[in-house]
């Protein structure tokens, strides 16, 4: 860890008090786009809250000579052309939330990209500097999966990793596509917004840590290696349905049951292996859900999280047999899909060295942090060098309207995505500076 003093900054892009001042005042704006009463946001991916709040940022990216444009997936991007013919450096997140969620999550890596990036072109605009890479931020689509699955899903197809006609194909829970929940805000367009993905050259992302390590230690900047491994299942609990006053305890095939011995069998997983694996069941649905029916299937989302990939593969064969028995002493059967995983895998060690330099000019203490989360440089960090980067959210909490974290947090992570976007325009991550 690095420890400095405000006196010791080294920065080609000096951030002052208006700076500050115009990123929270923009902030405090964007979080009043779809505000819940108790300070958090709902704004699931391609709800009219959440195209208000793209329109509002492109509105502002444009005033400031980007042009914004969104691909076939629902990526909006707004790009500035410094060297006519050169890739970009990428920088993002994503604005859309989980329900009821905080307004930290996501948006701030989006608009802190934005008015880093801006001041990056400012400098190279004022200066006549040459700049090698051109400049581009991104609002990837339905990062959190919430709305629709899986998480990701924008970055996914930019990457090649989903296809687009299976992302755009797929529904809510009312059965409206994100074809036409995209096209109904106006949020969709015809074609890739680069050709190809080879035109983005590096990617940074900044984030709050959605932990606690950042804000028990007293540090300001986080610098991600690795990422958690990570599994997610769609699961179906087939029972029968029956009667629930006449039915004989004997006879019954109660799915809820069975999906009741599952949610514990998940937890008590998280306990077998202590810190190193995270497990969790979400959004539990029953059918036919009356109180008078003995249930006859059950659809839920289980999660399996590890930093060892050889731990999450032994959570898996362990929760297989767990649930063989589980479907003999409920009598029902249990059908379990892959919906999203990942392996547990590093981010370019020469980005995570850029950001520690770049840490360490500005004065700002680090130390590098795992990422258990999904992020779409998860996805990004697979095609190109990226650098993701973490702020102190207070107590870690995350998906809550609790979500808190620090005015200098903030602003401090602005200034140091600015710098490390300058580095990278200049060719940092990529060998190739400007001639």
């Amino acid at each position: 860890m690095t420890n400095s003093t405000q006196s010791d900054r080294t920065t080609f892009l000096p951030q002052n008090n208006e700076d500050a001042t115009r990123f929270l005042d923009a902030f405090a704006t964007m979080s009043s786009f779809g505000a819940t009463e108790a300070g958090g946001i709902e704004r699931q991916a391609a709800t009219e809250e959440h195209g208000q709040t793209r329109s509002w940022l492109a509105g502002w990216l444009t005033e400031r000579g980007f042009s914004v444009r969104r691909d076939h997936a629902g990526n909006m991007f707004a790009l500035v052309e410094l060297t006519p013919g050169a890739p970009y450096v990428l920088a993002g997140s994503h604005l859309d939330s989980q329900p009821r969620g905080g307004r930290f999550d996501g948006a701030y890596g989006v608009l802190a990209a934005a008015h880093a990036a801006e001041r990056v072109v400012s400098h190279y605009r004022s200066s006549g500097e040459k700049a090698a890479l051109n400049i581009a931020v991104v609002d990837w689509f339905n990062e959190e999966g919430s709305r629709f699955k899986p998480s990701m899903m924008g970055s996914a197809v930019f990457t090649g990793k989903l296809d687009r006609d299976v992302a755009l194909g797929t529904t809510d829970t009312e059965g409206t596509t994100v074809r036409e929940a995209l096209t109904a805000i106006g949020e969709i367009g015809t074609e890739a917004v680069f050709g190809d993905s080879e035109s983005v050259a590096c990617y940074a992302e900044i984030h709050i840590e959605q932990g606690k390590i950042l804000d028990k230690q007293s540090v300001e900047i986080g610098l991600v290696p690795s990422t958690w491994a990570a599994n997610k299942y769609e699961i179906s609990v087939h029972g029968a349905q029956a009667h629930t006053g006449s039915t004989e305890m004997a006879d019954r095939q109660d799915a809820l049951y069975g999906a009741a011995l599952a949610v514990a069998a998940v937890r008590e997983l998280a306990d077998r292996y202590e810190l190193k694996l995270h497990t969790s069941c979400g959004q539990l649905t029953v059918y036919p859900n009356s109180p008078v029916v003995v249930a006859r299937e059950v659809q839920m989302h289980l999660d399996l999280r590890s930093p060892d990939d050889a731990i999450l593969a032994e959570a898996d064969d362990l929760l297989r047999r767990q649930f063989a028995e589980i479907e003999v002493k409920a009598n029902v059967r249990i059908e379990k899909r892959h919906a999203h995983t990942w392996k547990a895998n590093y981010y370019q060690g020469e980005g995570v060295e850029l950001a520690r330099t770049v840490a360490d000019d500005l004065g700002l203490s680090n130390i590098e942090v795992q990422t258990r989360a999904g992020h779409d440089s998860t996805n990004m960090k697979d095609l190109v060098p990226t650098v993701m980067l973490f702020i102190p959210s207070v107590d870690g909490i995350s998906h809550s309207e609790l979500e808190f974290t620090e005015d200098k947090d903030l602003c401090n992570g602005v200034e140091l995505l600015a710098e490390t976007l300058f580095r990278m325009s200049r060719g940092a991550l990529t060998g190739s500076p400007a001639q």
